[in-house]
């Protein structure tokens, strides 16, 4: 059994859907670890991760007007906004998503669906670098 570790730092350019399924499957192949478990985690409480439709671009453009209805940035509702009007918003739309994915890792690579793509969930509207870490435990 081993396990590997690493950071990537991605940069945004406010909200949106940042696709980092490339960095992941580079990293997966670079550990030499065949078949495991692959824990992607993000360090922040403004910004998540899904895993989500990877070819139809409207998919992304669709999820943002979701969740920008469901939590809209309305400064009347929310007590919290130190950092802002979006700053509440982008803690709600977090809460609503995930932090935390566990991704099987078979061949020495990631095992998602033909479909599937690896995303970073940016919910501010500034510009900011993120961190997400990940650890792959496998053999």
């Amino acid at each position: 059994m081993r396990q590997d570790i690493t950071t990537l730092t991605i940069a945004t350019h406010g909200q949106g859907l940042i696709a980092v399924t490339r960095e992941i499957i580079g990293w997966v192949e670079q550990t030499q670890i065949t078949d495991g478990l692959l824990t992607v985690f993000c360090r922040h409480t403004s910004a998540s991760l899904l895993i989500q439709e990877n070819a139809a671009p409207e998919v992304r453009t669709d999820l943002q007007h979701f969740f920008a209805r469901l939590a809209p940035e309305d400064p009347r509702a929310y007590a919290h906004d130190d950092e802002g009007p979006d700053d509440m918003p982008a803690h709600l739309r977090t809460a609503l998503t995930q932090v935390q994915l566990s991704i099987p890792v078979a061949g020495g690579r990631p095992v998602l669906g033909t479909w599937q793509g690896v995303y970073l969930f940016e919910h501010r509207r500034a510009p900011h670098r993120r961190q997400i870490v990940l650890h792959l435990l496998g053999a």
